[in-house]
């Protein structure tokens, strides 16, 4: 599913961001079912060796009222580095909520934006916000697909290939 949030002043009634998910970020305009997208997703990723990057480029350091826009440059630094293929020889850490590797460095980047926790100075509350939006985003996935057996399994399980085991930290 496809993540974005509701901004206050963009919509009626908004007055702080709210998650939202959509199915492939367009479900009016799909025909067929979410899942078989990412099926098709994960084969052509693996056919034909793409890598497969996700880039902040809204919120970090804090909750509304708190937190900032992620900096444009600091987006455009990190597009640059994966699209030149300098992100592919960094060093990574997995993040401990969503299990997927986050890089610990990269050009004309601060460190500790990389690490979405670093930015935030109340470590609790940026955890509560990481699981909640972890919870958030599988409960739309077991409506989606309308299977329980879904809460164990995250929105990349398309991109792996079969039998290939991925470190998941969590367990709501």
């Amino acid at each position: 599913s496809g993540y974005t949030a509701k901004v206050a002043g963009t919509e009626r009634g908004v007055t702080e961001p709210q998650a939202t998910f959509s199915a492939c970020f367009g479900a009016p305009f799909m025909p067929l079912h979410p899942s078989r997208y990412a099926e098709l997703l994960g084969e052509k990723i693996r056919a034909h060796g793409a890598r497969v990057w996700l880039v902040n480029t809204g919120w970090t350091g804090g909750p509304h009222g708190v937190g900032y826009r992620m900096p444009i440059k600091y987006t455009r630094a990190m597009v640059n580095a994966a699209l030149d293929g300098v992100l592919d020889h960094v060093a990574t850490t997995t993040d401990p909520v969503f299990g997927f590797a986050v890089p610990t460095s990269c050009p004309g980047v601060p460190a500790e934006v990389l690490i979405p926790a670093n930015t935030w100075q109340d470590k609790d509350a940026y955890n509560a916000q990481a699981r909640k939006l972890a919870d958030d985003g599988v409960r739309v996935r077991i409506n989606l697909d309308g299977a329980a057996a879904l809460v164990n399994r995250l929105p990349w399980e398309y991109v792996r290939a079969p039998g290939e085991d991925l470190p998941l930290a969590f367990n709501p």
